[in-house]
């Protein structure tokens, strides 16, 4: 009896054990280390930046980075419906790598020598400029012209201290929280013009209630090498990543994708650049 009693506890144990086994078996990979599957794929992307990583009222998502980083995630074997979008704030981006949180970014990420040494970047798959958004009949045509004018930016931004220091330092250059307000601004004539990166700034006039109202000066004051930013050491996903952007350059996909996000603002991009070519 004392044998029968131990082989069936043995039987009860071994069967707890495969179920165990049989219900762990298809946990989903939403971090994502390989190729589709049944798992899915985080991607930071930014939420508030129309034309370029927007997520609308209705839950979906659209713009350039949004296209450039599903096309990325279809070659790289994840279906759309595997991709999870997360929104990545710029000040959270290299943790939010480093952490795991997301496989790869798209968000208006430029490549420079100071963020290189936290992350890989793949690409670039975009060259921007920082530029002046002004209305349609504006006689704004150069940097200086900004002296004595009212002009808008992000609390320090980049474009903010590159308009004070070097282009036009006599320009009232007003700071707000976001460019939402200074495209609002822009309209009711309270700024004579909004500086950033020209792709942020087309993106911004393309939306429907802009239309025909504004333009971009074409001034080139800066350039700004957008790159997708990978975990620091996993090349890997970096060379898979380049050999996409390239598939999406060749087939007209990355064309097909600037014209819709950007057309609306007669956005003169710069030709797709190559991989690993920055322009300083």
């Amino acid at each position: 009896m004392k044998l029968r009693k131990v082989t069936a506890t043995s039987a009860a144990v071994l069967a707890l054990s495969l179920a165990a086994t049989a219900c762990g078996g298809n946990d989903d990979d939403s971090s994502s280390s390989g190729s589709g599957g049944g798992g899915k794929v985080k991607v930071g992307i930014k939420y508030d930046q129309p034309g370029l990583g927007l997520k609308k009222p209705d839950g979906s998502f659209a713009g350039f980075d949004v296209d450039v980083a599903t096309y990325v995630a279809k070659e790289l074997g994840y279906k759309p419906d595997q991709i999870e979008f997360v929104e990545t704030k710029s000040a959270d981006r290299e943790n939010a790598l480093a952490r795991g949180d997301v496989k790869y970014i798209v968000a208006t990420y430029s490549i420079t020598d100071e963020r290189k040494q936290k992350v890989d970047f793949a690409g670039p798959y975009l060259l921007a400029h920082q530029d002046l958004l002004v209305k349609k009949d504006s006689k704004i045509s150069k940097g200086t012209d900004l002296n004595g004018k009212n002009l808008c930016s992000v609390t320090g931004s980049t474009s903010a201290q590159n308009v004070q220091k070097t282009i036009a330092p006599k320009a009232n250059l007003k700071q707000v929280s976001s460019y939402s307000e200074c495209i609002a601004g822009l309209q009711s004539g309270a700024v004579d013009a909004v500086t950033t990166d020209d792709s942020i700034l087309a993106g911004f006039a393309s939306q429907d209630q802009y239309k025909g109202k504004f333009k971009l000066a074409g001034l080139k004051l800066s350039n700004e090498n957008y790159g997708i930013g990978v975990k620091k050491g996993d090349t890997a996903t970096v060379d898979k990543i380049n050999k996409a952007l390239e598939k999406m350059v060749s087939d007209g996909s990355w064309q097909k994708a600037v014209d819709a996000n950007f057309g609306p603002a007669d956005y003169k991009n710069e030709p797709a650049p190559k991989i690993g070519q920055i322009v300083k």
